[in-house]
């Protein structure tokens, strides 16, 4: 059945996407599904030339800002945290490899504060920054799966960025080097 190879293509994407819209696992995984009831309801109405997987990650988004609206709850970052302090280990430029519970507990904090802060931006910002800064889109994917133009998509991206700048630095977070765990370089 074609909704089985979607899922088994896309349904990771989904959760991740979810997965950082909400920062709860039972939540994504809530969002998960409801996104692949309305793939497989809707099917009918895919237009064939567009890329299947803009229109699964506009769904995505889409019942991700519906479900942070109807549950108008406070965000859990634990889980995603972990994930970030995952990665950072792989990236090149992060910190060292002493894992000293300490320093991690801090690493856990600061990621903490900075999602906190990227929850404060409108909903077009934090996307546009969640898209192109997390999944590593390029800005004319996130404009396609956005609705908007690539320069409109780039303001929101340089507005985010100002806008997070003035949230964590009034917040008195520390130097430019806590942000580029997360590829937001202040200059």
């Amino acid at each position: 059945m074609i909704i089985d190879k979607i899922y088994a293509e896309y349904g990771n994407l989904v959760f991740n996407v979810a997965l950082q819209y909400v920062q709860n696992i039972e939540d994504a995984e809530e969002i998960t599904q409801d996104v692949f009831v309305s793939v497989h309801q809707n099917i009918g109405e895919y237009r064939q030339d567009a890329n299947i997987k803009t229109w699964i990650y506009r769904i995505t988004i889409n019942k991700s800002l519906d479900h942070i609206k109807a549950k108008n709850c406070k965000k859990r970052f634990g889980f995603l945290t972990s994930i970030f302090i995952s990665d950072m280990a792989n990236n090149h430029h992060q910190l060292s490899d002493f894992n000293h519970p300490g320093i991690l507990l801090e690493q856990k904090e600061t990621l903490k504060r900075i999602f906190a802060a990227i929850n404060q931006l409108s909903p077009n910002q934090r996307t546009a920054l969640i898209l192109h800064k997390i999944d590593a889109l390029p800005q004319s994917e996130i404009s396609i799966i956005m609705g908007l133009s690539p320069k409109a998509v780039e303001s929101l991206i340089q507005r985010a960025k100002s806008s997070l700048k003035t949230i964590l630095f009034d917040k008195e977070l520390g130097s430019s080097h806590t942000y580029q765990l997360v590829g937001l370089k202040f200059t």
